[in-house]
């Protein structure tokens, strides 16, 4: 399975329009609430995969590798948090994200290894997704707001670095040939399940 060099060569089996970005920007504080939550999880999971190396030991790189996607995770939490503050929002306490809740029901339970794969690959989906989502915003945001411009073109980057980590890191579970089927199988259920989803000013909203 090759991994992209930029955003273009992303394997999603969708493509965002502008004008998804246009929509979500009229209630900005809204996105960056459901940007905030989506950094959250993000560092959330990092964490709960760190100790779950395929037996019989650890990848060299695997716990050092995901404490560092936690870390950079936990630091884009921050700067949303203060993005919204300074501009007179607040993180809510209830949220939901039907778009992840309906990926994460796609996981194998239960089966091994196969198990933490399915995890590993939709998170990658996640981080692909996240990175087309983000630059979307910053081509919208470009002349009007070139703080925000600035914020999701550097947030594009660094989702696309984690997503060539997840698929990596799959790589060391599995066979590359039983890795590239499941990624395969995964690519069209997202597409489908981003499709399903309603408007609104979500980071994985509908378009």
């Amino acid at each position: 399975m090759s991994l992209v060099e930029s955003v273009e060569d992303l394997p999603l089996l969708s493509r965002t329009p502008d004008s998804w970005a246009e929509r979500a920007l009229r209630e900005p504080l809204a996105l960056l609430n459901d940007h905030a939550y989506l950094e959250k999880k993000a560092a959330a999971n990092a964490l709960e995969l760190l100790n779950r190396w395929p037996e019989p030991t650890p990848p060299e790189t695997w716990t050092t590798t995901l404490a560092a996607i936690a870390h950079d995770e936990a630091a884009h939490l921050s700067s949303v948090i203060r993005l919204m503050a300074r501009r007179g929002g607040r993180l809510e306490r209830t949220h939901r994200n039907p778009y992840a809740n309906a990926l994460r029901l796609l996981v194998r339970k239960g089966r091994g290894t196969e198990e933490l794969v399915d995890r590993l690959l939709i998170s990658a989906l996640i981080e692909a997704r996240s990175c087309e989502r983000f630059l979307a915003l910053a081509r919208a945001t470009a002349t009007t707001d070139r703080e925000l411009a600035r914020f999701y073109n550097r947030l594009g980057s660094s989702e696309l670095g984690h997503y060539r980590v997840f698929l990596t890191l799959a790589g060391h579970v599995l066979p590359a040939d039983v890795v590239e089927a499941r990624w395969g199988e995964l690519l069209e259920a997202e597409a489908a399940i981003l499709a399903a989803q309603s408007p609104g000013p979500r980071m994985h909203g509908g378009a």
